[in-house]
Protein backbone atom coordinates (compact mmCIF):
# COMPACT_ATOMS: atom_id res chain seq x y z
CA UNK A 1 0.00 0.00 0.00
CA UNK A 2 2.84 2.49 0.79
CA UNK A 3 4.33 1.67 -2.63
CA UNK A 4 0.97 3.05 -4.27
CA UNK A 5 0.96 5.91 -2.70
CA UNK A 6 4.30 6.91 -3.43
CA UNK A 7 3.86 7.89 -6.81
CA UNK A 8 0.31 9.82 -5.66
CA UNK A 9 2.50 11.54 -3.27
CA UNK A 10 5.11 12.32 -5.68
CA UNK A 11 2.59 13.40 -7.79
CA UNK A 12 1.04 15.67 -5.33
CA UNK A 13 4.24 17.12 -4.41
CA UNK A 14 5.29 17.92 -8.34
CA UNK A 15 2.02 19.35 -8.50
CA UNK A 16 2.39 21.54 -5.28
CA UNK A 17 5.57 22.46 -6.77
CA UNK A 18 4.40 23.71 -9.71
CA UNK A 19 2.42 25.48 -8.03
CA UNK A 20 4.84 26.80 -5.68
CA UNK A 21 6.84 27.79 -8.70
CA UNK A 22 4.41 28.82 -11.44
CA UNK A 23 1.56 30.53 -9.43
CA UNK A 24 3.14 31.50 -5.86
CA UNK A 25 2.29 35.54 -6.43
CA UNK A 26 -1.14 34.82 -7.13
CA UNK A 27 -1.71 33.15 -4.53
CA UNK A 28 -0.38 35.97 -2.80
CA UNK A 29 -2.22 38.34 -4.07
CA UNK A 30 -5.59 36.12 -3.42
CA UNK A 31 -5.04 35.45 -0.18
CA UNK A 32 -7.80 37.12 2.14
CA UNK A 33 -4.75 37.35 5.19
CA UNK A 34 -2.79 40.13 2.50
CA UNK A 35 -1.24 42.64 4.37
CA UNK A 36 -1.74 44.76 1.00
CA UNK A 37 -5.25 44.00 0.30
CA UNK A 38 -6.23 44.56 4.19
CA UNK A 39 -4.39 48.11 3.36
CA UNK A 40 -6.27 48.57 0.41
CA UNK A 41 -9.61 47.86 2.29
CA UNK A 42 -8.44 50.48 4.76
CA UNK A 43 -7.94 53.22 2.89
CA UNK A 44 -10.78 52.63 0.12
CA UNK A 45 -13.34 53.82 2.04
CA UNK A 46 -11.08 56.98 3.14
CA UNK A 47 -10.83 57.66 -0.81
CA UNK A 48 -14.96 57.01 -1.54
CA UNK A 49 -15.73 59.48 1.25
CA UNK A 50 -13.20 61.99 -0.07
CA UNK A 51 -14.48 61.74 -3.47
CA UNK A 52 -18.02 62.11 -1.92
CA UNK A 53 -17.10 65.31 -0.29
CA UNK A 54 -15.75 67.00 -3.27
CA UNK A 55 -18.44 66.51 -5.59
CA UNK A 56 -20.75 68.01 -2.34
CA UNK A 57 -18.53 70.67 -2.03
CA UNK A 58 -18.38 71.06 -5.78
CA UNK A 59 -22.21 70.88 -6.19
CA UNK A 60 -22.47 73.53 -3.56
CA UNK A 61 -19.98 75.76 -5.24
CA UNK A 62 -22.18 75.40 -8.32
CA UNK A 63 -25.57 76.04 -6.57
CA UNK A 64 -24.16 79.30 -5.20
CA UNK A 65 -23.17 80.95 -8.39
CA UNK A 66 -26.84 80.30 -9.92
CA UNK A 67 -27.68 81.58 -6.83
CA UNK A 68 -25.47 84.51 -7.91
CA UNK A 69 -26.21 84.56 -11.19
CA UNK A 70 -29.75 84.14 -10.65
CA UNK A 71 -29.99 87.33 -8.05
CA UNK A 72 -27.44 89.42 -10.62
CA UNK A 73 -29.80 89.13 -13.32
CA UNK A 74 -33.20 89.73 -11.86
CA UNK A 75 -32.07 92.04 -8.98
CA UNK A 76 -28.94 94.13 -10.64
CA UNK A 77 -29.45 94.41 -14.39
CA UNK A 78 -32.32 97.01 -14.50
CA UNK A 79 -32.07 100.26 -13.13
CA UNK A 80 -35.51 100.46 -11.92
CA UNK A 81 -34.37 98.15 -9.22
CA UNK A 82 -32.68 101.14 -7.70
CA UNK A 83 -36.44 102.11 -6.49
CA UNK A 84 -36.95 98.43 -4.49
CA UNK A 85 -35.19 99.86 -1.11
CA UNK A 86 -38.19 102.49 -0.77
CA UNK A 87 -40.42 99.36 0.08
CA UNK A 88 -38.43 98.98 3.52
CA UNK A 89 -38.19 102.59 4.11
CA UNK A 90 -42.27 102.86 3.40
CA UNK A 91 -42.34 99.88 6.15
CA UNK A 92 -39.63 101.65 8.67
CA UNK A 93 -41.47 105.20 8.21
CA UNK A 94 -44.99 103.51 9.29
CA UNK A 95 -44.02 101.93 12.61
CA UNK A 96 -41.77 105.59 13.24
CA UNK A 97 -45.70 106.88 12.95
CA UNK A 98 -44.77 108.43 9.81
CA UNK A 99 -47.61 110.75 7.63
CA UNK A 100 -49.96 108.34 5.74
CA UNK A 101 -48.74 110.22 2.32
CA UNK A 102 -45.34 109.72 2.84
CA UNK A 103 -46.03 106.05 3.40
CA UNK A 104 -47.99 105.65 0.43
CA UNK A 105 -45.81 107.81 -1.89
CA UNK A 106 -42.82 104.81 -0.70
CA UNK A 107 -44.75 101.90 -1.18
CA UNK A 108 -45.88 103.27 -4.56
CA UNK A 109 -42.29 104.13 -5.33
CA UNK A 110 -41.34 100.73 -3.68
CA UNK A 111 -44.05 98.40 -5.77
CA UNK A 112 -43.07 99.71 -8.77
CA UNK A 113 -39.80 97.75 -9.85
CA UNK A 114 -41.25 94.49 -7.89
CA UNK A 115 -44.23 94.84 -10.62
CA UNK A 116 -41.86 95.23 -13.60
CA UNK A 117 -39.74 92.11 -12.17
CA UNK A 118 -42.70 89.99 -11.41
CA UNK A 119 -43.53 90.83 -15.10
CA UNK A 120 -39.63 89.83 -15.84
CA UNK A 121 -40.16 86.79 -14.50
CA UNK A 122 -43.61 85.48 -16.17
CA UNK A 123 -41.73 86.15 -19.55
CA UNK A 124 -38.73 84.36 -18.37
CA UNK A 125 -41.53 81.45 -17.69
CA UNK A 126 -43.55 82.19 -20.76
CA UNK A 127 -39.96 80.85 -22.96
CA UNK A 128 -40.52 77.52 -21.72
CA UNK A 129 -44.56 77.55 -22.37
CA UNK A 130 -44.85 79.32 -25.46
CA UNK A 131 -47.06 82.34 -26.99
CA UNK A 132 -50.70 80.81 -25.94
CA UNK A 133 -49.54 80.25 -22.25
CA UNK A 134 -46.86 82.49 -22.12
CA UNK A 135 -50.10 85.11 -23.15
CA UNK A 136 -51.89 83.97 -20.21
CA UNK A 137 -49.25 84.01 -17.64
CA UNK A 138 -48.08 87.69 -18.38
CA UNK A 139 -52.06 88.73 -18.23
CA UNK A 140 -52.27 86.67 -14.81
CA UNK A 141 -48.98 87.37 -12.65
CA UNK A 142 -49.66 90.93 -13.83
CA UNK A 143 -52.48 91.61 -12.24
CA UNK A 144 -51.71 89.90 -9.45
CA UNK A 145 -50.53 93.50 -7.86
CA UNK A 146 -54.44 94.82 -8.27
CA UNK A 147 -55.82 91.11 -6.80
CA UNK A 148 -53.75 91.79 -3.85
CA UNK A 149 -54.54 95.74 -3.21
CA UNK A 150 -57.99 94.38 -3.42
CA UNK A 151 -58.29 91.53 -0.96
CA UNK A 152 -55.99 93.80 1.65
CA UNK A 153 -58.83 96.98 0.65
CA UNK A 154 -61.70 94.42 1.19
CA UNK A 155 -60.37 93.30 4.32
CA UNK A 156 -60.50 97.08 5.63
CA UNK A 157 -64.03 97.45 4.27
CA UNK A 158 -62.76 100.22 1.56
CA UNK A 159 -65.19 98.62 -0.85
CA UNK A 160 -64.97 102.04 -2.92
CA UNK A 161 -61.40 101.68 -2.87
CA UNK A 162 -61.61 97.74 -4.34
CA UNK A 163 -64.32 99.16 -7.13
CA UNK A 164 -62.08 102.13 -8.41
CA UNK A 165 -58.95 100.07 -8.62
CA UNK A 166 -60.07 97.30 -10.27
CA UNK A 167 -61.89 99.79 -12.80
CA UNK A 168 -58.56 101.96 -13.30
CA UNK A 169 -56.90 98.76 -13.99
CA UNK A 170 -59.29 97.78 -17.03
CA UNK A 171 -58.83 101.36 -18.40
CA UNK A 172 -55.17 101.78 -17.84
CA UNK A 173 -54.74 98.09 -19.86
CA UNK A 174 -57.47 98.78 -22.79
CA UNK A 175 -56.11 102.46 -23.73
CA UNK A 176 -52.39 103.36 -21.71
CA UNK A 177 -50.64 99.74 -22.20
CA UNK A 178 -52.03 98.79 -25.45
CA UNK A 179 -51.73 102.25 -26.68
CA UNK A 180 -48.30 102.30 -26.07
CA UNK A 181 -47.48 98.71 -27.60
CA UNK A 182 -49.55 100.45 -30.54
CA UNK A 183 -47.96 103.39 -30.60
CA UNK A 184 -43.93 101.85 -29.96
CA UNK A 185 -44.31 99.04 -32.14
CA UNK A 186 -45.13 101.48 -35.28
CA UNK A 187 -42.48 103.64 -35.34
CA UNK A 188 -39.87 101.08 -34.53
CA UNK A 189 -40.92 98.74 -36.65
CA UNK A 190 -41.55 101.78 -39.43
CA UNK A 191 -44.61 99.33 -40.90
CA UNK A 192 -48.66 98.53 -40.32
CA UNK A 193 -48.64 95.51 -37.81
CA UNK A 194 -50.99 92.84 -38.27
CA UNK A 195 -52.44 90.97 -35.59
CA UNK A 196 -55.34 88.08 -35.15
CA UNK A 197 -58.56 89.86 -35.05
CA UNK A 198 -60.86 86.85 -34.29
CA UNK A 199 -58.93 86.44 -31.06
CA UNK A 200 -59.77 90.40 -30.83
CA UNK A 201 -63.22 90.02 -31.39
CA UNK A 202 -63.75 87.31 -28.92
CA UNK A 203 -62.16 89.60 -26.27
CA UNK A 204 -64.35 92.72 -27.26
CA UNK A 205 -67.32 90.41 -26.43
CA UNK A 206 -66.17 89.65 -22.99
CA UNK A 207 -65.24 93.20 -22.34
CA UNK A 208 -69.08 93.90 -23.34
CA UNK A 209 -70.13 91.15 -21.24
CA UNK A 210 -68.16 92.26 -18.21
CA UNK A 211 -70.27 95.99 -19.51
CA UNK A 212 -73.34 94.60 -19.36
CA UNK A 213 -72.83 92.75 -15.52
CA UNK A 214 -71.94 96.72 -14.54
CA UNK A 215 -74.19 98.45 -16.10
CA UNK A 216 -77.89 96.78 -15.12
CA UNK A 217 -77.04 96.70 -11.12
CA UNK A 218 -76.09 100.49 -11.51
CA UNK A 219 -79.25 101.21 -13.78
CA UNK A 220 -81.18 98.96 -11.45
CA UNK A 221 -80.07 101.67 -8.29
CA UNK A 222 -80.38 104.62 -9.89
CA UNK A 223 -84.21 104.20 -11.89
CA UNK A 224 -85.08 102.89 -7.89
CA UNK A 225 -87.09 100.04 -9.41
CA UNK A 226 -85.17 97.43 -6.96
CA UNK A 227 -87.90 95.00 -5.59
CA UNK A 228 -86.46 94.75 -2.11
CA UNK A 229 -84.19 98.07 -1.69
CA UNK A 230 -80.96 97.66 -0.56
CA UNK A 231 -80.93 94.17 -1.52
CA UNK A 232 -81.70 93.41 -5.13
CA UNK A 233 -78.98 95.03 -6.16
CA UNK A 234 -76.45 93.13 -4.00
CA UNK A 235 -78.11 89.81 -5.48
CA UNK A 236 -77.98 90.57 -8.70
CA UNK A 237 -74.24 91.18 -8.63
CA UNK A 238 -73.47 88.05 -6.71
CA UNK A 239 -75.62 86.25 -9.30
CA UNK A 240 -74.21 87.80 -12.27
CA UNK A 241 -70.76 87.77 -10.68
CA UNK A 242 -71.07 83.63 -10.47
CA UNK A 243 -72.65 83.95 -14.33
CA UNK A 244 -69.06 85.73 -15.35
CA UNK A 245 -66.79 83.44 -13.28
CA UNK A 246 -68.73 80.71 -15.46
CA UNK A 247 -67.94 82.55 -18.64
CA UNK A 248 -64.31 83.23 -17.84
CA UNK A 249 -63.85 79.13 -17.16
CA UNK A 250 -64.75 78.13 -20.69
CA UNK A 251 -63.05 81.10 -22.09
CA UNK A 252 -60.12 79.31 -20.48
CA UNK A 253 -61.16 76.45 -21.97
CA UNK A 254 -61.91 77.76 -25.78
CA UNK A 255 -58.38 79.76 -25.43
CA UNK A 256 -56.23 76.48 -24.09
CA UNK A 257 -58.45 73.90 -25.59
CA UNK A 258 -60.94 73.50 -28.14
CA UNK A 259 -59.51 76.55 -30.31
CA UNK A 260 -55.89 76.84 -29.10
CA UNK A 261 -55.19 77.32 -33.20
CA UNK A 262 -57.10 80.46 -32.96
CA UNK A 263 -54.67 82.27 -30.25
CA UNK A 264 -51.09 81.28 -31.71
CA UNK A 265 -49.21 84.10 -32.50
CA UNK A 266 -48.58 84.98 -36.29
CA UNK A 267 -45.02 85.42 -37.71
CA UNK A 268 -44.41 88.34 -40.11
CA UNK A 269 -45.39 85.82 -43.21
CA UNK A 270 -48.80 85.09 -41.72
CA UNK A 271 -47.77 82.07 -40.71
CA UNK A 272 -48.16 80.71 -36.89
CA UNK A 273 -45.49 80.28 -34.24
CA UNK A 274 -45.22 77.19 -33.04
CA UNK A 275 -45.79 76.38 -29.13
CA UNK A 276 -42.27 76.45 -27.64
CA UNK A 277 -40.52 78.09 -30.56
CA UNK A 278 -39.72 81.87 -29.41
CA UNK A 279 -37.54 83.28 -32.45
CA UNK A 280 -34.43 82.12 -30.90
CA UNK A 281 -35.15 83.64 -27.91
CA UNK A 282 -32.93 81.95 -24.53
CA UNK A 283 -34.49 82.47 -21.02
CA UNK A 284 -32.00 83.95 -19.10
CA UNK A 285 -33.23 82.09 -15.95
CA UNK A 286 -34.28 78.77 -15.48
CA UNK A 287 -38.23 77.43 -15.16
CA UNK A 288 -37.39 76.86 -11.61
CA UNK A 289 -35.50 80.14 -10.75
CA UNK A 290 -38.34 81.66 -12.45
CA UNK A 291 -41.08 80.20 -10.28
CA UNK A 292 -39.20 81.17 -6.96
CA UNK A 293 -38.65 84.78 -8.15
CA UNK A 294 -42.41 84.96 -8.91
CA UNK A 295 -43.30 84.18 -5.54
CA UNK A 296 -40.78 86.51 -3.90
CA UNK A 297 -41.96 88.76 -5.91
CA UNK A 298 -45.58 88.19 -5.09
CA UNK A 299 -44.78 87.50 -1.55
CA UNK A 300 -43.42 91.17 -1.33
CA UNK A 301 -45.52 93.10 -3.55
CA UNK A 302 -48.15 91.69 -0.74
CA UNK A 303 -46.58 93.14 2.11
CA UNK A 304 -46.47 96.35 0.90
CA UNK A 305 -49.70 96.43 -0.62
CA UNK A 306 -51.30 96.42 2.93
CA UNK A 307 -49.25 99.51 3.85
CA UNK A 308 -50.32 101.15 0.94
CA UNK A 309 -54.33 100.49 1.46
CA UNK A 310 -53.85 101.57 4.68
CA UNK A 311 -52.58 104.88 3.45
CA UNK A 312 -54.57 105.90 0.38
CA UNK A 313 -57.45 108.00 2.32
CA UNK A 314 -54.70 109.51 4.44
CA UNK A 315 -53.02 110.20 1.21
CA UNK A 316 -56.04 112.16 -0.29
CA UNK A 317 -56.31 114.35 2.22
CA UNK A 318 -52.92 115.26 2.53
CA UNK A 319 -52.35 115.64 -0.78
CA UNK A 320 -56.20 117.66 -1.39
CA UNK A 321 -56.57 115.20 -4.61
CA UNK A 322 -59.62 112.78 -5.09
CA UNK A 323 -59.83 109.49 -3.99
CA UNK A 324 -61.01 108.46 -7.46
CA UNK A 325 -58.09 109.61 -9.22
CA UNK A 326 -55.55 107.99 -6.49
CA UNK A 327 -57.34 104.94 -7.23
CA UNK A 328 -58.40 104.85 -10.86
CA UNK A 329 -55.18 106.55 -11.97
CA UNK A 330 -52.44 105.93 -9.77
CA UNK A 331 -52.54 103.24 -8.13
CA UNK A 332 -53.21 100.92 -11.32
CA UNK A 333 -50.47 102.80 -13.51
CA UNK A 334 -48.07 101.19 -10.72
CA UNK A 335 -49.56 97.90 -11.08
CA UNK A 336 -50.08 97.78 -14.68
CA UNK A 337 -46.11 97.93 -14.60
CA UNK A 338 -45.96 94.38 -15.92
CA UNK A 339 -48.05 94.59 -18.61
CA UNK A 340 -46.47 98.01 -19.78
CA UNK A 341 -42.84 96.64 -20.10
CA UNK A 342 -44.20 93.37 -21.36
CA UNK A 343 -46.59 94.80 -24.42
CA UNK A 344 -44.11 97.19 -25.09
CA UNK A 345 -41.72 95.01 -25.61
CA UNK A 346 -43.12 92.24 -27.50
CA UNK A 347 -44.36 95.25 -29.78
CA UNK A 348 -40.88 96.24 -30.75
CA UNK A 349 -39.87 92.67 -31.82
CA UNK A 350 -42.78 92.60 -34.34
CA UNK A 351 -45.01 90.20 -31.61
CA UNK A 352 -48.32 92.27 -31.90
CA UNK A 353 -50.58 89.42 -30.95
CA UNK A 354 -48.78 88.40 -27.93
CA UNK A 355 -49.33 92.23 -26.56
CA UNK A 356 -52.70 92.18 -27.24
CA UNK A 357 -53.15 89.04 -24.98
CA UNK A 358 -51.25 90.87 -22.69
CA UNK A 359 -53.23 94.38 -22.49
CA UNK A 360 -56.32 92.91 -24.05
CA UNK A 361 -56.35 89.30 -22.18
CA UNK A 362 -55.67 91.54 -18.91
CA UNK A 363 -58.52 93.53 -19.31
CA UNK A 364 -61.09 90.84 -19.80
CA UNK A 365 -58.83 88.92 -16.98
CA UNK A 366 -59.69 91.74 -14.42
CA UNK A 367 -63.32 92.41 -16.08
CA UNK A 368 -64.20 88.30 -16.08
CA UNK A 369 -62.75 87.51 -13.64
CA UNK A 370 -61.20 89.84 -11.25
CA UNK A 371 -64.34 92.08 -10.53
CA UNK A 372 -66.21 88.84 -9.98
CA UNK A 373 -63.57 86.99 -7.62
CA UNK A 374 -63.76 90.19 -5.30
CA UNK A 375 -67.97 89.91 -5.74
CA UNK A 376 -67.42 86.72 -4.09
CA UNK A 377 -64.68 87.53 -1.91
CA UNK A 378 -66.35 90.04 -0.68
CA UNK A 379 -69.62 88.25 0.07
CA UNK A 380 -67.32 85.61 1.84
CA UNK A 381 -66.24 87.96 4.31
CA UNK A 382 -69.49 89.83 4.77
CA UNK A 383 -68.50 93.04 2.90
CA UNK A 384 -71.56 94.75 0.48
CA UNK A 385 -69.36 94.48 -2.46
CA UNK A 386 -71.36 94.66 -5.60
CA UNK A 387 -71.36 95.58 -9.31
CA UNK A 388 -73.08 98.64 -9.06
CA UNK A 389 -69.42 100.88 -10.13
CA UNK A 390 -71.80 104.22 -9.79
CA UNK A 391 -72.80 105.82 -13.00
CA UNK A 392 -70.00 107.77 -14.33
CA UNK A 393 -67.71 105.32 -13.86
CA UNK A 394 -70.04 102.51 -15.89
CA UNK A 395 -70.18 105.28 -18.55
CA UNK A 396 -66.87 105.76 -18.73
CA UNK A 397 -65.86 102.09 -19.27
CA UNK A 398 -68.77 101.41 -21.90
CA UNK A 399 -67.26 104.30 -24.12
CA UNK A 400 -63.69 102.33 -23.41
CA UNK A 401 -64.82 99.39 -24.87
CA UNK A 402 -66.58 100.74 -27.56
CA UNK A 403 -63.27 102.70 -28.62
CA UNK A 404 -61.38 100.31 -28.53
CA UNK A 405 -63.31 97.49 -30.17
CA UNK A 406 -63.39 99.73 -33.44
CA UNK A 407 -59.52 99.95 -33.05
CA UNK A 408 -58.91 96.18 -33.09
CA UNK A 409 -61.59 95.29 -35.80
CA UNK A 410 -59.25 95.52 -38.95
CA UNK A 411 -57.00 93.70 -37.55
CA UNK A 412 -53.66 96.03 -38.02
CA UNK A 413 -52.40 98.76 -35.77
CA UNK A 414 -49.80 101.84 -36.32
CA UNK A 415 -48.37 104.50 -34.28
CA UNK A 416 -51.29 107.09 -34.87
CA UNK A 417 -54.02 104.33 -33.17
CA UNK A 418 -51.38 104.22 -30.36
CA UNK A 419 -51.22 107.82 -30.09
CA UNK A 420 -55.28 108.23 -30.26
CA UNK A 421 -55.82 105.35 -27.59
CA UNK A 422 -53.01 107.69 -25.31
CA UNK A 423 -55.09 110.75 -25.99
CA UNK A 424 -57.96 108.93 -24.74
CA UNK A 425 -56.16 107.94 -21.25
CA UNK A 426 -54.93 111.32 -20.64
CA UNK A 427 -58.89 112.67 -21.22
CA UNK A 428 -59.84 109.87 -19.20
CA UNK A 429 -57.43 110.87 -16.25
CA UNK A 430 -58.65 114.52 -16.27
CA UNK A 431 -62.06 113.13 -16.31
CA UNK A 432 -61.54 111.63 -12.54
CA UNK A 433 -59.35 114.07 -11.52
CA UNK A 434 -62.63 116.58 -11.16
CA UNK A 435 -65.16 114.04 -10.19
CA UNK A 436 -66.38 114.01 -6.78
CA UNK A 437 -67.24 110.74 -5.79
CA UNK A 438 -70.97 110.58 -4.62
CA UNK A 439 -70.58 107.28 -2.27
CA UNK A 440 -67.02 108.39 -1.18
CA UNK A 441 -68.44 108.59 2.80
CA UNK A 442 -70.03 105.22 2.48
CA UNK A 443 -66.95 103.27 2.77
CA UNK A 444 -66.96 104.02 6.53
CA UNK A 445 -69.90 103.23 7.12
CA UNK A 446 -70.49 99.62 8.89
CA UNK A 447 -71.05 96.98 5.89
CA UNK A 448 -73.45 93.91 6.51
Amino acid sequence: MDYKLQPVSGRSQLEMGALNGESVHELGDESPYSPEKETRKLCSPKIEHGSSSGNSQASINVMLRNVYKSIKIVVFSNKLNLLIPFGPIAIIVKKLNGGHAWVFFLSLLGITPLAERLGYATEQLAVYTGPTVGGLLNATFGNATELIISIYALKSGMVRVVQLSLLGSILSNMLLVLGCAFFCGGLVCHKEQRFKKETAVVNSGLLLMAVMGLLFPAVLHYTHTEVHSGQSELALSRFSSCIMLVAYAAYLFFQLKSHRNLYDALNEDGSPIEEGSNDNEIAEISKWESIIWLFIMTTWISILSEYLVHAIEGTSIAWNMPLTFISVILLPIVGNAAEHASAIMFAIKDKLDISLGVAIGSSTQISMFGIPFSVVVGWMMGQRMDLNFQLFETATLFITVLVVAFMLQEGTSNYFKGLMLILCYLIVAASFFVHEDPSQGDDNQPKT
